[in-house]
Formats: structure tokens, C-alpha cells, sequence
């Protein structure tokens, strides 16, 4: 009866398994070993130097809902007073004078209105909830540059994230509690 050959290969004890060998080096990384140590320092040195971009990094999120609404808060210490939603002029995309208020609030509460940058990315929801996200999403931010700020801002109630959103529509009924018109005949 002949016998069956297992499936897996197993080396026997005797010899040792075969080592796995690594990848050559590719044409790049082998122009990289041979670079001059002084140019090696000159990359070092751009490369380290921080650009515009990167030196604007140092910012503080908070995120803030309302509703539909998600609102990204990005904060930036020293800076000019100014706030960009969703790449425009806050008072350009918030055009009613009162929704422009609830957007500055938080900042002015703290006092921090000239002293920092905001960025603000906003999604989903009405203009109102936008507005009311973006708020919740700065105050947020604003504790995490100092955190004696909470106090101030818990007061007037921008810590709270209001929860109320539109009720479901029941079966049966026109909204979610008016009910059909009755018709006696």
C-alpha cells in the first residue's frame, strides 16, 4: 500500500530551514548611500526647515455638532483675529448679521478675538445648525489653549451640545404629531 505525502514540507532536523533573502537595494536608495556627507547635510537641513505650512501645524481642534451639522475646528495661537469657513470669509458664508454673532461668540466671551486664527471646515445641515456647530467646535478648542476658559464659557452655555433634532414621522399621521385632517361627512 503506498503511502501519502503530507501536504506541508517540513525541512528534516538535520539541515537548518534556508534564510529568506532580502531585496537588493534599488538604483535610489543605492545613489543615496553613496551621496557626499556634505550633501547629505545640505538635504538634512531643507528638509528640516519647517515651511509655511508646516509652521502653521501648531493648532487646536474641536469638533462641534448640531443637528445635521459636523463642524472641524482648527485654532491657531498667535494669530490676527480672522476665520476661514470652508475656505471663505466667515461673514461671506454666513451672510445674516445674527449667525455671524453666534460664530464669534465663543471668541468673544474669552476675550481672544485678535489673538487667534480659526479654519473651520463645515458639512451637512442648514446655515443655523452650521453656525451653532461651529460655535460648540471653537468654545472646545478654545479650552484646550487654556483651560480657565471653561468656566466663562460653561456659563453662557457654548460647552453644551444641544441635542434637539427634527422628531421622526409616525405611520398614520402627516408629520411627527399632526395627524390627518378629521372629516365628519
Amino acid at each position: 500500500m503506498p503511502t501519502k505525502k503530507s501536504t506541508t514540507s517540513k525541512p528534516p532536523a538535520d539541515k537548518p530551514a534556508k534564510a529568506v533573502s532580502a531585496k537588493k537595494p534599488t538604483a535610489k536608495v543605492a545613489a543615496k548611500k553613496k551621496a557626499a556627507p556634505k550633501e547629505e547635510a545640505e538635504i538634512r537641513k531643507i528638509s528640516e526647515a519647517p515651511t509655511e505650512e508646516e509652521s502653521r501645524r501648531d493648532y487646536l481642534r474641536g469638533i462641534g455638532r448640531r443637528k445635521e451639522s459636523v463642524a472641524l475646528v482648527r485654532l491657531y495661537k498667535n494669530g490676527s483675529g480672522k476665520i476661514v469657513v470652508n475656505n471663505r470669509d466667515f461673514a461671506q458664508y454666513f451672510p445674516v448679521f445674527e449667525l455671524q454673532q453666534i460664530v464669534k461668540s465663543a471668541t468673544t466671551t474669552v476675550g481672544q478675538v485678535d489673538k487667534v486664527d480659526i479654519s473651520v471646515k463645515v458639512m451637512g445641515g442648514g446655515i443655523r445648525g452650521q453656525a451653532d456647530a461651529v460655535r460648540l467646535g471653537i468654545s472646545r478648542a478654545l479650552i484646550g489653549l487654556n483651560p480657565t476658559f471653561r468656566r466663562s464659557l460653561k456659563k453662557v452655555g457654548f460647552l453644551t451640545r444641544d441635542a434637539r433634532v427634527k422628531e421622526r414621522k409616525k405611520y398614520g399621521l402627516k408629520r411627527a404629531r399632526r395627524a390627518p385632517q378629521f372629516a365628519k361627512r
